[in-house]
């Protein structure tokens, strides 16, 4: 009899494992988080099935994920990256502004980043997120690399049906937060 060797979820995109662990915390009572969809314009509609079959996206979306945390409102979008360098372009200015605004209002803003070749999963605190941006905006990268990121983001871990367990990222980002004196920036 042969053996069947499996390669756990490596097909599911960083999304699919969003939401499974977002389904997990919230039966779990540690958190309630809801993806936002993406806005679309529906172009073309079949009478009959009543199914959208031609539309585009709309350009102005917040982030992916909204909730709270055990009472903290946190607001996040996940990002994957092929190589070991991630594209500010991949991030929108109302994006950045939507996060500054959030944190601004007491939430907790950040991106989870999923740098496919390590195979690795990072949570990235805004403030380190945003200094990329502002460093972009005066001239300099328009981008930043995996070495850069790695010393100020948190690796994520798997921890049984959260497979994307960034609470602990959180923890670590509030801790770091209260340190520096609530100073975010």
């Amino acid at each position: 009899m042969g053996t069947w060797k499996t390669r756990g979820l490596r097909g599911s995109t960083l999304e699919d494992l969003l939401n499974r662990t977002n389904d997990s915390y919230r039966e779990k009572k540690l958190a309630l988080i809801q993806k936002i969809p993406t806005p679309i314009t529906p172009i073309e509609i079949d009478k009959k099935s009543r199914h959208i079959t031609l539309a585009y996206f709309d350009m102005k979306s917040t982030v992916d994920y909204i909730g709270a945390v055990q009472g903290i409102p946190v607001c996040f979008d996940a990002k994957e990256c092929a190589v070991s360098t991630f594209p500010l372009q991949n991030i929108h200015p109302h994006q950045i502004a939507f996060m500054k605004e959030f944190e601004a209002q007491g939430g907790i803003a950040f991106i989870i980043l999923s740098f496919t070749a390590e195979n690795e999963i990072y949570y990235v605190p805004f403030d380190v997120v945003n200094r990329f941006w502002v460093r972009m905006e005066e001239g300099g990268r328009k981008s930043f690399t995996y070495d850069e990121v790695v010393p100020e983001a948190y690796r994520i871990r798997s921890h049984r049906d959260m497979y994307v367990h960034y609470l602990e990222g959180i923890q670590q980002d509030l801790d770091r937060k209260e340190e520096k004196g609530g100073d975010s920036e």
